[in-house]
């Protein structure tokens, strides 16, 4: 269950990551909100697995989740540039998570 909540919690760092960016400096209401929603439920999701999960491994696994989403949606939607090479070291940022997860000792 834990890896479950660690996945959803770097779903979430994307998705306030995201709306950070919209919010436009806290000037827009919306994407604040889901920001601050969002924000919340990540970390409280971080902090559930980590009850279960080592704390490096929690800690890359949910960073590395949200950090590939995050370029993934920015380059399918706003306006970051696609390139091969940048979609292969996403794809290796993948590989480093489920790595992580395959190598763990839970």
């Amino acid at each position: 269950m834990s890896w479950i909540v660690l996945v959803v919690s770097g779903v979430l760092e994307a998705v306030w990551a995201t709306a950070l960016g919209r919010s436009e400096g806290f000037t827009k209401l919306w994407p604040s909100v889901i920001f601050g929603v969002a924000l919340v439920a990540s970390m409280g999701g971080l902090a559930y697995a980590m009850r279960d999960i080592s704390t490096g491994t929690a800690y890359a696994v949910w960073v590395g989740i949200g950090a590939a989403l995050t370029v993934l949606y920015a380059m399918l939607f706003g306006g970051e540039g696609f390139s091969l090479v940048r979609a292969l070291l996403i794809v290796g940022l993948v590989g480093c998570i489920v790595g992580l997860k395959l190598t763990s000792a839970h």
